[in-house]
């Protein structure tokens, strides 16, 4: 597996490069004025209710042509910029890799990470959002700096420092700690702390609290800000404390009502964020969620195949991201369950036999069962965020593992 995965990994990066790392994204179209005032009004009328589904339902079955008929145009994306300039950054590090391709890439990388960055008002920091108006609780505009965007694209300077140690990537780190720092944040109690997405509002989402928690500490330590360390355990603590008793974590995260939402690549982020946290922390409550939580992970998320589920008790939609994810942070976790590796490699088994694309050396989207006729079919676009960004950083995963656990932290 280890030599399949490192065939395809550097042509696959090369071939992005050639487009000039431009795709679609599965939230690309719903950006769209019409299909907006569609979800809007299906959120609030039964009718359009119905007619929401219909049209969404068309665009799952006809991601292409729907993109066509609304005149959907690729991107660039800054998180998966962020993905794929991580994974280069690692590969390098591997004699037998193209470093003078690598370093190419990096740079065109740099260039557009540089041209979509966004500064906060006080003029320290900077972060990076997605290229689509979006719809959350409010709308929020294309290139609105966000928290997970931003933490991805800063796993790509934390990675280039951790390796280089050149001071200039950690200032990058430090401007991207002052934007996390100014999000909202709920001080649930003076210990429990969550922050939130947007700079807009308020909300509770457990992985982006422990990405922003994960950042804010290590960076932290790295130049001594207590307040940035004190604050991510306290994030910590928020999410730990919400743990359930299964060892299982909601996507929402209290006073929000749960949502009972208990997906496979939302639980790969909260523990492979766990995982990095333990490591700066050593704290031994966090160790004992993550062992809690991997526990509950590998025994109800994969098939004995090794197909990603998207929830323990919902087969489909078998979702590229899933599988990356699954692949990314079972690596990453394999010290803390002799489950972890053996099934990371029987998801990238099945992924790579039913998921990629021999011919064209890229991953579609997702397996999926339809809500109306109940057959499955397997959506043949190829997103540049959701499908190659995530498995270009999942196999880079894989393959630094393999060749001695040469994974940066």
């Amino acid at each position: 597996m280890n030599r399949q995965a490192s065939n395809i990994i550097l042509p696959l990066i090369k071939n992005l490069n050639q487009k000039d790392f431009k795709g679609y994204d599965p939230y690309d179209i719903k950006a769209h004025p019409f299909l907006l005032k569609i979800i809007k009004w299906g959120n609030k009328a039964y009718p359009f209710e119905i007619l929401r589904e219909i049209i969404l339902e068309a665009i799952y079955h006809f991601p292409k042509s729907a993109r066509s008929f609304f005149n959907i145009q690729p991107t660039h994306n800054s998180k998966a910029l962020g993905l794929m300039g991580t994974a280069c950054v690692e590969l390098s590090m591997l004699d037998e890799m193209d470093t003078k391709s690598l370093s190419t890439i990096q740079r065109r990388i740099d260039e557009l990470l540089e041209k979509y960055k966004t500064g906060t008002s006080n003029g320290k920091g900077m972060g990076w959002g997605y290229p689509f108006d979006w719809q959350s609780r409010e709308l929020i505009p294309a290139q609105t700096p966000n928290g997970i965007v931003t933490t991805a694209v800063g796993e790509y300077f934390w990675t280039q420092y951790k390796i280089t140690t050149d001071k200039t990537f950690l200032k990058k780190c430090e401007q991207i700690c002052h934007f996390l720092f100014s999000l909202p944040v709920d001080k649930y109690t003076d210990a429990k702390y969550c922050f939130s997405y947007v700079p807009h509002f308020q909300n509770h989402v457990h992985n982006l609290n422990l990405f922003v928690a994960d950042f804010l500490i290590k960076t932290g330590i790295e130049v001594e800000n207590n307040e940035w360390i004190e604050s991510g355990h306290k994030a910590l603590n928020y999410t730990i404390a919400d743990q359930l008793e299964n060892g299982a974590f909601d996507y929402n995260g209290p006073p929000e009502k749960p949502k009972n939402f208990i997906d496979n690549y939302h639980t790969g982020f909260v523990l492979r964020m766990l995982g990095s946290c333990y490591h700066y922390t050593q704290r031994e409550d966090v160790k004992g969620a993550l062992i809690k939580g991997l526990s509950f992970y590998l025994d109800n998320f994969f098939t004995s195949e090794g197909a990603p589920k998207l929830k323990p008790d919902k087969l489909y939609r078998i979702d590229i991201h899933s599988a990356a994810e699954a692949i990314n942070s079972l690596v990453f976790l394999a010290n803390y369950n002799e489950k972890a590796l053996p099934v990371a490699e029987k998801v990238l088994k099945w992924t790579l036999n039913n998921l990629y694309d021999p011919n064209e050396n890229d991953f579609f989207y997702a397996i999926s069962k339809s809500r109306f006729t109940r057959k499955t079919y397997r959506s043949e676009i190829k997103y540049i965020r959701w499908s190659q960004a995530w498995m270009v950083r999942a196999l880079s995963r894989y393959v630094l593992y393999s060749e001695e656990n040469k994974i940066i932290i």
